[in-house]
C-alpha cells in the first residue's frame, strides 16, 4: 500500500476502504471515491484551490445553526437537492412528480389547526389566500387522516424564524384530511424571496453572477403511515422568476393555479383583492419517514 505515483492513489483509497461491513456504504464511498478523485484530475486542482474548498466547507459548517441551515442552503443551490428528490419519487424518477425539496426552513412541531382555519398569528400585510387542496393516492382514492405540515414565507419574503417582527410559528401549520381527503386553510398570498447571502453560499451565487431570488412558493409536507412521505411546494403562476429559481425547484407539475377571487369573498372581513388555490396531491405507497428538521 506504499504509493510510488499519483495513479496508484485511488486504487490504494478503494482497498483501505473495502472492508466495510454494510454493502451500501462501500458502495457509495468507493463510488464517492473515484468521482472525487476523477475530479481533481480531470480539473488539475492546485493546492490554493483545494486549501480554499476546505475552508468553504468548513465555513459551511460554522454557518450553520438553530435557525440556519447552510449546507441544505449550498445543496439546494448546486440542484443537488432537487437531483435527489427527483431520483426518489414520481415512480423512481420515471415520471415528472409532485415532490420537491425540503428546503432549510421546515420546523417540526408546528401547531395543529382546524381544517378552514388561518394560519396567520400576528399581522401580516398581503392579499387573503384561501388554499382548498386533496390528497388522493396513485388511483385517485382519497386519503383521509393524512397529517398536513404547511409553512411558507410572508409577503415580506421572510420566514417568520428568520423575522422578530413576526410571531413564533406564524405562517405554519398542521392539518388533517377529512374523509374526502381535503384540507383547507386561510393565509396570505406568498411573494418570491432571496435566500440568505451572508455565508459562503451568497459568496458562490455573487462569483457566478447568479440572482439569489425564488419564485413565491407554499410548501407541504404530508404524512400518512403506508404511504411515503410527500414534500413539495406549490408555486405561484406569475412569479417572474419561475425559469431562474435559484434552488432549482420548479416543475411543471408545482405550477399551481393563484387565481384571482371574483364574486363574494369567503370570509366577511375580506373587502379587497384575495386569491383561492385549489390543488390536488398524490401519494405514492411507501414508507412513512418524516426527515430531520432543518432548523429548529
Amino acid at each position: 500500500m506504499i504509493i510510488t505515483r499519483q495513479e496508484d492513489v485511488t486504487d490504494v483509497v478503494l482497498a483501505a476502504m473495502s472492508g466495510a461491513p454494510n454493502e451500501r456504504l462501500r458502495t457509495v464511498m468507493a463510488t464517492f471515491v473515484r468521482h472525487l478523485h476523477e475530479f481533481a484530475r480531470e480539473v488539475r486542482l492546485t493546492e490554493a484551490e483545494f486549501e480554499f474548498a476546505i475552508d468553504f466547507l468548513n465555513r459551511i459548517g460554522q454557518a450553520t445553526n438553530d435557525t440556519h441551515n447552510e449546507g441544505v442552503l449550498f445543496s439546494d443551490a448546486v440542484g443537488l437537492s432537487t437531483l435527489v428528490c427527483l431520483l426518489n419519487n414520481g415512480q423512481d424518477g420515471a415520471s415528472e412528480t409532485a415532490a420537491a425539496l425540503l428546503g432549510p426552513f421546515w420546523r417540526a412541531n408546528a401547531p395543529r389547526v382546524e381544517n378552514g382555519a388561518s394560519i396567520l398569528r400576528s399581522p401580516t400585510p398581503g392579499a387573503p389566500l384561501f388554499v382548498d387542496c386533496r390528497i388522493a393516492d396513485a388511483l385517485g382514492a382519497p386519503l383521509p387522516g393524512v397529517s398536513v405540515d404547511v409553512w411558507q414565507a410572508s409577503p415580506s419574503g421572510m420566514y417568520e424564524n428568520q423575522d422578530a417582527g413576526q410571531a413564533d410559528m406564524n405562517l405554519r401549520g398542521v392539518f388533517e384530511t377529512d374523509a374526502n381527503g381535503r384540507f383547507a386553510f386561510r393565509s396570505v398570498k406568498p411573494a418570491g424571496y432571496p435566500v440568505p447571502t451572508h455565508g459562503p453560499t451568497g459568496e458562490m451565487l455573487a462569483a457566478q453572477r447568479r440572482h439569489p431570488f425564488r419564485p413565491a412558493h407554499l410548501h407541504v409536507l404530508a404524512f400518512r403511515p403506508g404511504f411515503k412521505t410527500l414534500i413539495t411546494q406549490i408555486f405561484v403562476d406569475d412569479d417572474e422568476h419561475l425559469e431562474s429559481d435559484v434552488v432549482f425547484g420548479v416543475t411543471r407539475a408545482l405550477i399551481g393555479d393563484f387565481r384571482k377571487g371574483e364574486g363574494a369573498p369567503p370570509a366577511p372581513d375580506v373587502t379587497g383583492e384575495w386569491f383561492s388555490l385549489n390543488y390536488t396531491f398524490v401519494m405514492e405507497p411507501g414508507e412513512a419517514v418524516l426527515p430531520h428538521p432543518p432548523i429548529k
